[in-house]
Order: C-alpha cells, then sequence, then structure tokens
C-alpha cells in the first residue's frame, strides 16, 4: 500500500527541483527549494513546501523582474534562470514603504507606480509607471529599467536575453518580454509586422527597417537618448530625422 503524505506520494515528496513544472495548489521538496532559492534572491518566502497564493505571489515577482514570462508557473528553464541568478549573486528587490513604526516593511508589488495616467522618470533614471495603467503596461517598464542604462551595442539582446549592451530592436525585444508580448529577440525590419497596426492606448513601437523605439505611458524607450542623458527614458517625441516610422501596438493596449 503506498502511503500519501500531504497529498503526494513519495516520489514525488523527494522530487528536485526542476524535475517538474510548478504551480499553485501543489506540494514537495521541490516546492520547498523553490521557497528557498526565492528568499536567497530577495523574494522573502514561507518554506513550507505549499505552494500557495503567497509563493505564486513571489513568483510573479520575480517573473516580472527577471523579464520572463509572467504565469505564477515555474519551468524547467525558470529553476535553470535562478540557478544561475543565485550562482552570479542576483538579489531582486522589493519596493519599501515605511511602516507606522517607522521601521520598512516589504511589499511584493513588481515595480513602483504613481497617480496619473502618464509614466514619470525619477531621479535615477528609472519610469515610473502610473497606477491606473495596465498590469502589462508596467511590466514592460519594470522589465525596460533593468536594461535603461545599458550602453548601445549593434546586435546587442539578439543572441542572449542577458547581455552587455543592446540595440534598439534587442532593447525593445526585452522590455516587451518582460508581459510574454515577444518569446525571442526582433530585429528593427521584425517590426513591422509584430502587433497590431496603429498606435495604441499605451504602448507604440516605431519602427523602421534601421531604427526602432517605442512609446510607454506616454514616455519615449530609445536607445538613442540614452547617449545624451545616460537613460534610454525620455519625455520628448522623436525627432522625424531617420525616415518614416510604422506604428504598430500590442493588441489591448
Amino acid at each position: 500500500m503506498v502511503v500519501l503524505f500531504g497529498g503526494l506520494a513519495p516520489q514525488a515528496q523527494a522530487a528536485s527541483l526542476g524535475k517538474r513544472s510548478l504551480s499553485r495548489g501543489m506540494s514537495g521538496h521541490d516546492v520547498r527549494v523553490l521557497q528557498d532559492f526565492l528568499t536567497r534572491l530577495g523574494l522573502p518566502t514561507t518554506i513550507d513546501g505549499q505552494y500557495g497564493s503567497g509563493t505564486e505571489d513571489r513568483v510573479r515577482t520575480w517573473e516580472a523582474r527577471s523579464s520572463v514570462p509572467v504565469n505564477g508557473r515555474v519551468s524547467k528553464a525558470n529553476v535553470r534562470l535562478m540557478r544561475r541568478q543565485l550562482a552570479s549573486g542576483v538579489r531582486i528587490q522589493l519596493s519599501v514603504r515605511p511602516s507606522t513604526g517607522g521601521a520598512s516593511v516589504q511589499e511584493s508589488r513588481p515595480e513602483p507606480s504613481m497617480a496619473g495616467s502618464k509614466a514619470t522618470i525619477g531621479a535615477d533614471g528609472e519610469a515610473i509607471a502610473p497606477t491606473s495603467a495596465p498590469v502589462a503596461v508596467k511590466r514592460i517598464i519594470a522589465a525596460a529599467n533593468q536594461i535603461h542604462d545599458k550602453p548601445y551595442r549593434y546586435g546587442g539582446g539578439h543572441a542572449s536575453w542577458v547581455d552587455s549592451g543592446y540595440d534598439c530592436s534587442g532593447s525593445l525585444s526585452y522590455a516587451l518580454r518582460g508581459a510574454g508580448l515577444v518569446s525571442s529577440p526582433l530585429n528593427s525590419s521584425g517590426f513591422l509586422t509584430w502587433g497590431s497596426a496603429g498606435d495604441g492606448e499605451w504602448v507604440t513601437v516605431y519602427t523602421n527597417p534601421g531604427h526602432a523605439y517605442m512609446m510607454v505611458a506616454g514616455l519615449r524607450f530609445d536607445t538613442g537618448g540614452a547617449r545624451a542623458t545616460g537613460t534610454r527614458w525620455g519625455t520628448t517625441p522623436r525627432s522625424p530625422v531617420g525616415g518614416t516610422f510604422t506604428a504598430r501596438h500590442p493588441k489591448g493596449l
């Protein structure tokens, strides 16, 4: 007779992290290891072996900050990325707010936001999403913030998502991947047929065979801006110099 413990057969209880995909409602040794990984990466998680709402919330925060599709599930590829992050000493910062007692309290929101309908640029050069923006827009901004100060490098971001520098289309691909809107890097010509035609309400990619940039919640994300200010985020429209651009947008945004 097989005795179940916690709803799992013994072989499932002893499963090593990465041997199976994990999602809410599952439990076992591999869930405990996942919770330990999240905690060590800077996302404190209760280590009880139960994949509940708290663990799912931490996983979604990790996904948004790591620019992988946000779905609350942990794939084998996700585990490999976590292991690389741990080996590199990566720490994922949660947003922090003051508590009533004066100490700081960590929250699980994936990125800061502020009132209004337009994004703004903080003193550190990162964009701050408006609270009214859809979650996908906030995740695009969070991903773009990870590389906002990376130098321009032709071909950067195309051979690997993690790179020392990014070109125009590579940086757009990285940002859009944060919301699961691209599965592989696109070049500027590839964006000509991406998404839907025309301007979007929140996100618009402007592209031609030689260059691509993006407007997100009223801000411009463009490699050209980084050369002058050190951040790819800007508040001014792009000069028409450089030819005619085709507007494309993600459906629903």
